[in-house]
């Protein structure tokens, strides 16, 4: 039977032409080629051309072809109805492979009076019943081993492939013939089968039971696949983690992976497989939970350290500060280095621990420099301002040689104020003043 009907091709080519048509430079060599290959299509045998294929014949050159025309020609290019097979038939009367071709048609009307009568007539599809009977048979068993008794997911898939082939062979066997037994073909081939309604249903049963088990057990295997993956992904965050709350975060993600196993379902394949990774990780999750306290301890200190270093170091900006200030931010720098001090050598956090104990102190021993400098500062100054005060009086007194020595001393002292101390600026006031006094009084 030809590819393509004489009906669908007329169809094509009336739509062709109009395209061509449409386009006044390259149609009419476009049409001759779609044309050509509308033309080999109707000389080919064999199964009628799908829409794609004829598609196909003209979608580069005639992109704007009627959608309408092609799906009129796909439904022109079928199959002629049962009037039209024994019209057909009928041309072939006069050849027994007409007649056996006709009674043979999958139509009741056409099959039960001649079951009735001549059922040796119907062995080619006696034939095709027995071939399929056994083949759905024998595919549903060998599915059914392969997912009842698999090993890994790959049994599985080669079951969904039997299962699939099993249902094929099922979908050929003529169901509107059920319960009718071929005693004429059966005597000669021995069939050992009875093709009835129960037996039909039980094999469709077994291939959607086993198409139920197939997706199941596919599934837990992916739900297992992304569990190992999450747990994997887990202990690797716990292990690069730098932080209290990265760990925190890495405890979670474990001991969600844990739950998620235990949720796989265990009558499946995977649900074994499951048990020995679940067995795995609690032991590990147990293990790292020692180490976990010790370093959830050390995370801790470390963490008030911090808090105790950044009210320190926010207290130190803007310097000068008074004595007492500074007091005040040594003790905080002190309070960070006792807590790290607490942290054994033998817990997980001692390291970063004695890294932050090293810049602690360090700021601790700036602060402790900043303090004396303030305090011997403010003390140099305080001295001054009293031998200045006993100056006064020794001028007063009209002693010279002792109000220079004495001036000397306030010199001196106010040479030894330090800067950056809060009493620095005054005492370079008074140094300027007591310079200045100084060489009027040797002029004289």
């Amino acid at each position: 039977m030809a590819r393509l009907t004489d009906r669908a091709f007329e169809i094509l080519r009336a739509e062709v032409d109009k395209c061509a048509a449409a386009d006044s430079l390259a149609g009419d060599v476009y049409r001759r080629m779609v044309i050509k290959r509308l033309e080999k299509l109707r000389l080919q045998n064999g199964t009628f051309a799908s829409i794609e294929e004829i598609r196909d014949t003209f979608k580069d050159e005639f992109p704007n072809f009627s959608e309408q025309a092609l799906k009129a020609a796909v439904k022109a290019n079928r199959p002629p109805g049962l009037f039209g097979k024994i019209i057909f038939a009928g041309s072939l009367l006069g050849s027994a492979a007409g007649i056996i071709w006709l009674i043979n048609l999958p139509f009741p009307m056409i099959r039960w009076p001649v079951a009735k009568t001549m059922p040796i007539l119907l062995l080619p599809s006696f034939m095709s019943m027995d071939h399929n009977y056994r083949q759905a048979i024998a595919l549903v068993e060998q599915s059914d081993q392969l997912i009842n008794k698999a090993t890994a997911v790959a049994d599985f898939d080669l079951g969904e492939i039997k299962a699939k082939e099993a249902q094929k062979h099922l979908d050929a066997l003529p169901v509107w013939f059920l319960g009718y037994y071929p005693q004429t073909y059966c005597s000669f081939f021995g069939c050992s089968w009875r093709f009835t309604v129960d037996e039909f249903q039980a094999a469709r049963k077994n291939v959607g039971r086993m198409e139920a088990q197939i997706f199941q057990q596919k599934n837990a295997f992916t739900q297992l696949n992304q569990v190992e993956q999450t747990l994997k992904a887990a202990k690797q965050q716990y292990q690069q983690a730098k932080t209290a709350a990265d760990r925190q975060k890495a405890t979670v993600n474990w001991q969600s992976a844990i739950d998620q196993l235990n949720q796989i379902p265990a009558e499946t394949l995977a649900g074994e497989t499951a048990k020995k990774t679940l067995k795995a990780a609690e032991r590990d999750f147990q293990a790292m939970g020692g180490v976990a306290t010790g370093s959830v301890q050390a995370d801790n200190l470390i963490e008030a350290a911090k808090e105790f270093a950044l009210s320190a170091a926010v207290a130190s900006q803007k310097p000068p500060h008074p004595a007492a200030q500074w007091e005040q931010i040594a003790e905080l720098w002190q309070e960070g280095i006792n807590r790290l001090k607490l942290i054994s050598v033998d817990n997980p956090g001692y390291l970063d621990a004695q890294t932050k104990l090293a810049e602690y102190q360090k700021n601790l021993g700036i602060t402790q420099i900043r303090l004396e400098a303030e305090k011997d500062s403010a003390k140099a100054l305080q001295e001054a301002k009293s031998l200045l005060a006993n100056l006064q009086k020794d001028v007063n007194s009209q002693n010279p040689g002792y109000s220079l020595s004495q001036l000397q001393q306030i010199i001196n002292q106010l040479e030894s104020v330090k800067p950056g101390t809060t009493v620095y600026p005054e005492s370079q006031k008074w140094l300027q003043s007591a310079r200045k006094k100084q060489q009027e009084w040797q002029k004289n």
